[in-house]
């Protein structure tokens, strides 16, 4: 259970990290994309916590699926952006492949 946890907090500071990177607007504004390296580092420090109660492939796996349906939902809400119809359907190939991934 430990191991799920630590993914998940590194899955929402990858997704803090991707947005706050966005925000930089390619390190135009530095406080925000150096912030956004910190909080990958410490995404990777969570994860290293993760992959020692579960399968590096899962863990890594999970915190990846995370990080890009959290980065599309911050998208959608702090910059307006859309996913076309291909991207929902990706999106809801990326939660079945998770699901299927935990059911091992």
């Amino acid at each position: 259970m430990l191991g799920i946890f630590c993914v998940v907090i590194a899955g929402v500071l990858d997704i803090i990290a991707n947005l706050l990177l966005k925000k930089s607007q390619g390190f135009k504004y530095k406080i925000y994309g150096f912030s956004a390296i910190v909080i990958v580092l410490l995404a990777f420090v969570a994860l290293s916590f993760a992959i020692r109660s579960m399968p590096l492939s899962v863990a890594y796996a999970t915190w990846g699926a995370l990080g890009i349906i959290g980065t599309v939902g911050g998208g959608y809400l702090f910059f307006n952006e859309r996913l076309n119809k291909k991207g929902k359907i990706g999106i809801f190939l990326i939660l079945i492949s998770i699901v299927l991934l935990h059911l091992e």
